[in-house]
């Protein structure tokens, strides 16, 4: 499983720079993982492939470009572009940002092919299938309805935090995997903002790096928001 990590801040040249403000992933060049930076970071090809995204929850961070993914593409999508989130993450995206006020309810508009955006309820707790890829979507604890995620292509195990505080169940369903192969925490804040990390239900450096999470496993902390 090949799973990238969008950037989503940009030099003067166009370059990526280490500074990392919005969340999305990609996971095999066709399944993203949140939408933070997705309308800012694909490649041209990229583009024409992702159709499947995972919006774990519905904070700006992990959906800031999302909806003008779907507007640049809007004209030209032969198959619409399908939201998977949990159904109160889907309920907050249709309030807050698919409203007719922020964007449009893409969900019941089409072009000349069909529509351009379709909801996939997601059930917490449950596998589901999405592409070639087998996805448990496990709740957390974060300020929002959030879920992190196990994902297996049948022979890689990845897991993803998401945005969220301490948490019980994500680390035992990861923990009863046969095997995890990299596990992706968001890491939001240093030490020295211990207590927004707390109040903001988040993770912060000392959090992310505590041992006896899971086993046998290949961490990665994510640093979001810009801190190092």
């Amino acid at each position: 499983m090949r799973v990238q990590l969008l950037p989503s801040t940009f030099d003067s040249q166009g370059h990526a720079t280490s500074e990392q403000r919005l969340t999305c992933f990609l996971i095999d060049e066709c399944v993203a993982v949140d939408a933070g930076s997705i309308a800012l970071a694909l490649t041209a090809e990229q583009r024409e492939r992702v159709r499947d995204i995972i919006v774990t929850h519905p904070h700006m961070d992990h959906i800031a470009s999302l909806p003008i993914f779907i507007d640049d593409l809007f004209e030209t999508l032969k198959s619409p572009v399908r939201i998977y989130a949990t159904p109160e993450v889907i309920e907050l995206l249709e309030r807050d940002i698919f409203n007719w006020n922020v964007y449009p309810r893409f969900s019941e508009l089409k072009n000349e092919f069909g529509p351009v955006m379709e909801y996939v309820p997601i059930p917490a707790g449950e596998e589901f299938r999405i592409a070639h890829l087998t996805v448990r979507a496990v709740s957390v604890n974060h300020i929002v309805p959030t879920v992190g995620l196990v994902v297996s292509d049948g022979k890689s195990i990845v897991a993803f935090s998401s945005d969220t505080a301490e948490t019980d169940e994500f680390w035992n369903v990861i923990n009863r995997a046969p095997h995890i192969d990299a596990l992706l925490i968001e890491a939001s804040f240093p030490d020295s903002m211990a207590k927004l990390a707390e109040v903001s239900a988040r993770f912060g450096q000392a959090e992310s790096q505590r041992p006896g999470h899971s086993r046998g496993t290949h961490k990665a902390s994510l640093p979001s928001n810009g801190y190092r």
